[in-house]
This record gives structure tokens, sequence and C-alpha cells, in this order.
């Protein structure tokens, strides 16, 4: 088969899924556009993605992107050595003329931390949406906030089909400056965990750990192939420095409106003290859209748990594979709710239980 038929095949493959899983959806006219422009969009880059090989041997692409795409093996080879599974992911390129491949949708109860979620058969329930296109974000967006919904619309660089397809390397995971190895690298290892560990129902336990797993061995990955002094490993932490500063300051206004919502105090006084805290936000953070309570969700659900994953890591003597062994067990357990904000209630029973000593 010739190339172009070969990912044609494909595409059509992550096509008849899609349209398959369309018949398994209730009648619900929001769910049906979903998951039609999700179809779409995978049958788009399916059809335009390139072997990393050839583009790097016939230098189809500028020498930078062709160095970046180079270092892709042996990056899944490091995350591969750590306990992430070996997928087809990451073989194929796709130039994206765009700043953002996905637009993420949330939303929230506008005086409560709670997450509104989408639940779908076969892959469970989700509190965040992506779409292909930035319009038809904005126009859920808009019909959920006329619901009463707070809503946050974010880009995102890179998603994961968490192993229903063959994820390629996207030119938005290619940032501009120095720390574009790290942060690569990064995104990569954060995917391929998604395609290691999955547990339904449990949004911000996958993002988390992902999350974990993508920060601490992208900075192992710099220091061991290029060094901790190299130019590219100072600026990428320094990147990573600001992003964890953003992440506290969101963090900390979470936990102030977390209070001030349970508190007795009327709704109005909420609503108002409520805008003027997070206006200011706004403005010391330079934050591009405006930040609203499920923008505060998104950025707990991607960074919760963060210590104690931590301190399963060191019960593991930090082995990574030991460490992905046991909050693998997680995949087969019962939880007593979905969307269990709570992550170190889910992992530290694996540290006081000494599951890592079982794990070797």
């Amino acid at each position: 088969m010739t190339r172009n038929s070969v990912l044609g095949s494909l595409a059509q493959c992550a096509l008849w899924a899609m349209g398959l899983l369309l018949l398994l959806l209730t009648s619900s006219c929001a769910k049906l556009e979903y998951v039609r422009q999700a179809a779409a969009g995978q049958y788009d880059l399916g059809t335009r993605a390139r072997n990393i090989d050839e583009l790097v041997d016939e230098r189809h692409v500028d020498a930078r992107t062709r160095r970046l795409l180079s270092e892709v093996v042996r990056i899944k080879s490091f995350g591969e050595q750590n306990g992430l599974t070996p997928t087809k992911n990451y073989r194929k390129y796709v130039r994206v003329d765009r700043d953002f491949v996905v637009w993420v949708t949330s939303a929230s109860d506008p005086l409560r931390f709670r997450s509104k979620s989408w639940g779908f058969p076969l892959v469970g329930s989700f509190t965040y949406l992506g779409w292909f296109s930035r319009k038809d974000a904005q126009a859920f967006a808009k019909e959920i906030r006329g619901k009463g919904w707070d809503v946050d619309v974010r880009g995102s660089a890179a998603y994961s089909t968490t192993g229903y397809f063959e994820d390629p390397v996207l030119s938005t995971m290619i940032r501009e400056g120095d720390a574009a190895l790290g942060s690569l690298t990064n995104v990569i290892l954060h995917e391929m965990t998604h395609a290691t560990f999955f547990v339904r129902k449990q949004s911000t336990l996958n993002e988390s750990v992902a999350n974990f797993v993508g920060n601490t061995l992208a900075e192992t990955y710099l220091e061991r192939t290029i060094g901790a002094d190299a130019k590219e490993t100072v600026a990428y932490q320094a990147s990573q420095e600001q992003i964890r500063r953003r992440g506290e300051a969101m963090r900390e206004a979470y936990r102030t409106l977390d209070l001030l919502y349970g508190s007795t105090k009327p709704n109005e006084e909420k609503l108002a003290i409520k805008t003027e805290l997070l206006t200011k936000l706004r403005a010391t953070l330079a934050f591009k859209r405006p930040i609203n309570n499920a923008t505060l969700i998104q950025y707990k659900t991607y960074n919760s748990g963060q210590d104690e994953l931590g301190l399963l890591l060191a019960s593991c003597d930090g082995s990574f594979p030991r460490f992905i062994r046991v909050l693998k067990t997680l995949e087969t357990k019962s939880w007593p709710k979905d969307q269990e904000k709570d992550i170190g209630k889910m992992i530290l029973p694996l540290v006081s239980s000494n599951a890592c000593r079982a794990a070797q």
C-alpha cells in the first residue's frame, strides 16, 4: 500500500470508531456534535501525518524542528525505561497551522467548586471537552454559560487519545526559545503516562499523575542527556518555576474562595468578593483570559496530590517502574464517588501500606 493509502485507512478506522461511538451515545445533540467534530479533527490529523524519520532524513522541515524531532525516539525510550507503556505514538509529525491543536472547555458552579462533567459510553466521564475549532468551543461555552455555569476556554498544544489511536507529534508541541526541548519532553512523557495509567471517571487523578510524571522525568532526562548546566535545561527550569508560581497563586485563590463559598455571607456579597479577587489575580498574573471557578478548578485538576505522589515515589526508592506498577492497582478499584478532588485520599493509603515493597 502507498503511504497515502495507509494513512487514509488509519484515518478511516478512526472515523469508523468515532461513528460507532456516536451510535452508542444518547440522543443529546451537544454530545453528537462533540463526537462528530472529534472524528473530523482526528481524521484531519491522520491524513496529514508524516513519518518523523522521513522528515528528518529528507529535510522537509527546518533544522531546529528536525533537531527536536530527532529527540523523540530517545524521549520515548527514556519513558519506557521508567515504566511507561510502549506505544506506536509519536512516530509521525503534523504541522498544525494554528496556535493550539484543541480548545478545552470546562465549567463549574459559580458559587462552589463543583465541576460539570460529560459522560460517554465505554470511556466514562470527563470534566472537560476538547474542540478542534475555537469557534465551536466558544459556541459551546456560550451555551453552557447561558445555563448559569462559570465556563473556561483554554488552548492546548497537545492531547491524548489514551491509546485509542496513534497520536502524532504536533507542531504546537514545539515552542519557541531554549526551553523547547524540555517542554517537548514533558508533553511526550505526560501523554505517554495517559496511555499507561487511566482510571475511569477520575480526571483529577489522571491529569495530576501525568503532570507529576512529566514534570519529574523531563528534568531528569535533560540532566542526563545534555547536563544540568546546559542553556536548554536552565531555560526549561526557569519556565517551570514561572508555571509553578502561577499555579500556586491560582491554588491560593481557590483556597480563599472555597472558604468564602462555605461561609454564611449572602450570595450577592460572595459574588462581589469573588469578582474583586479574581480581577486582581488576572491583573497580577497578566492572564490573557478571564479567571473564574472553572479556570481555578483546571489548575487544581492538573496539580493535585503532588506532595503525596512525591511520597509514593520516595517509598519506591525513586523507581518509576515500581511507582507506575503501584499506581496501576488503582485502575481496578471501586471508588465511592466520581471525579474525586482529594487525590491525597487515593495515594496516601498506597504509601502507608508499603505497596512499593510488593511491587519490587
